[in-house]
């Protein structure tokens, strides 16, 4: 499809009237507006004091980390405080990162990493449910009916076995199987090798299951028991 800024007359020796009249000057490419720069732009133009490209780095990071949060404390407000943190020790260490690498597992391993911290320093922490994506694209645990009733029962109960994981597993389920990351970027976040963090989401899963299924053996006998 032609271009709407250039000349129906092309050069060439089949246009002699080319030469006459010569292609109209091009206007100057656009500089990328500030929500639509990548990561490391963003980076780059936050570090030279340009807050609203920060801003934007908020924004895109936000939610998502809230949310990973919020699955690893069950508590949405500390949740919400612990990304503000995060996002104050990122603003102050912007310059240690480097641009060549992603600017989100950099993000991520630091939230998780404090909240870690926070926790350690109080109560075992709890978690939320589980919904990540099977194999064939449905999500796990996703029943076919679609009353909220029932859902809001197997959303407790799933919270009441995740929080039977240990947290060095907890956290490599919720970062690969809740929030999609890939095994590369979980171990970025977490710190470990991909071996091991491959090796940690097997376990997790095995752990969930295994009291997944304990949970609703002791429910099934007491059902039966209770007739």
């Amino acid at each position: 499809m032609r271009n709407a800024t250039e000349t129906p007359i092309q050069s060439g020796p089949d246009h002699p009237g080319a030469a006459i009249l010569p292609d109209p000057p091009r206007a100057p490419a656009a500089p990328p507006k500030v929500e639509e720069a990548g990561d490391a732009r963003l980076v780059e133009q936050a570090r030279g004091g340009d807050d609203r490209a920060f801003a934007t780095l908020v924004t895109r990071y936000e939610r998502a980390l809230i949310r990973v949060l919020v699955r690893l404390v069950r508590d949405e407000e500390l949740a919400r405080d612990l990304a503000q943190e995060t996002f104050w020790k990122v603003y102050n260490r912007l310059d240690r990162f480097d641009t060549a690498r992603r600017f989100g597992p950099w993000l991520f391993r630091i939230g998780v990493n404090l909240t870690l911290d926070a926790l350690r320093k109080h109560e075992p922490p709890a978690a939320a449910s589980i919904d990540r994506s099977a194999d064939d694209g449905r999500r796990a645990f996703e029943l076919p009916d679609p009353d909220p009733r029932i859902r809001a029962e197997l959303a407790q109960e799933v919270q009441f076995v995740l929080e039977k994981v240990p947290m060095a597993y907890r956290t490599i389920l919720v970062l690969r199987d809740l929030e999609g990351f890939s095994s590369a970027e979980v171990a970025a976040i977490v710190g470990r090798r991909e071996a091991t963090v491959r090796w940690r989401l097997a376990k997790a899963r095995d752990l969930f299951r295994e009291h997944w299924e304990r949970r609703h053996d002791l429910t099934r006998r007491e059902a039966t028991h209770g007739k």
